[in-house]
C-alpha cells in the first residue's frame, strides 16, 4: 500500500450493509494535533447502534465510527506540547470536557468520538492532543483500550462521583465492559458486589475472576423476576449501596434494592432510551440518581494512575482482526462476557 493510503471502517450509509473496509486517505497532523498509528480499539454497545441509525446523531457520510483506540504517536503538528513521538495514548471520549461539571453539551449527544465526531476505526487518526492521555504503563494496547468508555464509566459512577467506600455494596446489571469494570473496581476497594444475569456461568465466571477474598454474590434474574428484593434479602434487609443501571426501562427492581440514602448511575440503554422511574420509592427513600456521560480527562487520567498503582487487568472476551470487525459486531449483539476488542497490525 502507497503511503498516502491506510486501511480503515467506512459507512457509507447507516446498517451493517454500508459498513466498508476500504482504503482511505492517510490524514496529516495539523494544528494541535498529533498522528497516531492505531494498535487497538474497543467496542461499546453504542457503536453497534451508531452503525445500524447513527444512535440519534446525523452523520456525514462518508463516516468512520469507534471511540476508543490505543495506540502510539507517530507525528506531531505544530504547536503540540502534550505528547511526542513514540508516546502510548488512548482516546477520551466525551471531547472538550477536560474537569469539572459538564457545563454544556454541543449537539444532540455532544462532541463525542465515534458519533458525531469521526471515529477511529482505522490505521492512522490524527486527533487534537487534548483529546488523549497517556497510556497506563502496565497495560498492553489491547488492555488500554477498553478504559476511555467502559473502564471510565465504572470509574467515574463509582470514585469520582459515588466516593466509594470499603464495606459497601456494588450491584451491576450483567456482564459487559462497564459491569465488569465496576465490580472489579468495588472489589480491590473493599466492597461488596452484587451481579444480575440471565446466565449462571457467567455469575460462576465473574466470582471466579474476583476471587475468594471478595464478598460476592450472583442473582439469576431468570429465577428471580423480583431481583431488587432478592437484593435486598442479600444485604440483611439493608439494600444495596451503588447500583449500575444498564438496562433502563422499567425501574422498578432497580429501585426496590437500593438501600435508603442509594444511589443510581444511569449508564445504559439496552431496553431503549426511556427511564420509567417509580416515584413512591425514590422520594421516601431518598434515592439518588445521576447519570453518566462517561466521564471528563482529568477522571480518566485518574483511572490510569489507578490501574498502574492496583494493577488492574481488563476482563477481554475476545480479539478480533480490525478486518474482522462484522463479527465482533455479532458477538457484541450476542452479549459478551467483558470486552470485544479490534487488533490494527503492527
Amino acid at each position: 500500500m502507497s503511503k498516502d493510503k491506510m486501511r480503515g471502517w467506512v459507512m457509507t450509509g447507516y446498517g451493517r450493509e454500508n459498513l466498508n473496509w476500504a482504503d482511505l486517505p492517510m490524514p496529516q497532523a495539523g494544528l494541535g494535533e498529533v498522528l497516531v498509528k492505531v494498535a487497538a480499539v474497543s467496542l461499546n454497545y453504542r457503536d453497534r447502534l451508531v452503525v445500524e441509525n447513527g444512535m440519534g446523531n446525523e452523520l456525514s457520510f462518508p463516516f468512520t465510527p469507534g471511540s476508543d483506540l490505543a495506540g502510539e504517536v507517530v507525528a506531531t503538528g505544530t504547536g503540540v506540547t502534550r505528547f511526542k513521538a513514540g508516546d502510548r495514548v488512548i482516546s477520551h471520549f466525551t471531547t472538550g470536557w477536560q474537569d469539572g461539571e459538564l457545563t454544556a453539551i454541543k449537539g444532540k449527544y455532544g462532541l463525542a468520538l465515534g458519533a458525531p465526531l469521526l471515529g477511529v476505526l482505522s490505521s492512522y487518526v490524527a486527533i487534537p492532543q487534548d483529546w488523549l492521555v497517556a497510556a497506563p504503563e502496565s497495560l498492553d494496547a489491547v488492555e488500554a483500550s477498553t478504559l476511555p468508555v467502559a473502564g471510565l464509566t465504572a470509574w467515574f459512577s463509582l470514585m469520582e462521583l459515588g466516593h466509594l467506600k470499603a464495606g459497601e455494596t456494588v450491584l451491576v446489571q450483567g456482564t459487559g465492559g462497564v459491569a465488569l469494570f465496576g465490580a472489579q473496581l468495588a472489589a480491590v476497594h473493599g466492597a461488596d458486589v452484587i451481579a444480575t444475569s440471565s446466565s449462571t456461568d457467567k455469575l460462576t465466571r465473574l466470582q471466579k475472576l474476583l476471587g475468594e477474598n471478595v464478598r460476592f454474590q450472583g442473582i439469576d434474574r431468570q429465577r428471580h423476576a423480583a431481583w431488587g428484593e432478592e437484593a435486598v434479602r442479600l444485604t440483611n434487609g439493608r439494600g444495596v449501596d451503588h447500583l449500575l443501571e444498564m438496562a433502563a426501562g422499567d425501574l422498578s427492581q432497580s429501585m426496590a434494592a437500593l438501600k435508603i440514602g442509594g444511589r443510581l448511575s444511569a449508564i445504559g440503554i439496552i431496553n431503549g432510551y426511556d427511564y420509567n422511574i417509580p416515584a413512591f420509592p425514590l422520594l421516601v427513600k431518598n434515592l439518588t440518581v445521576k447519570g453518566i456521560f462517561v466521564g471528563h480527562r482529568r477522571a480518566l487520567q485518574d483511572l490510569v494512575r489507578a490501574v498502574d498503582r492496583l494493577k488492574l487487568k481488563p476482563i477481554i472476551d475476545k480479539v478480533y482482526d480490525a478486518a474482522d470487525l462484522p463479527a465482533a459486531l455479532d458477538h457484541l449483539e450476542r452479549g459478551p462476557f467483558g470486552k470485544l476488542v479490534v487488533r490494527f497490525p503492527n
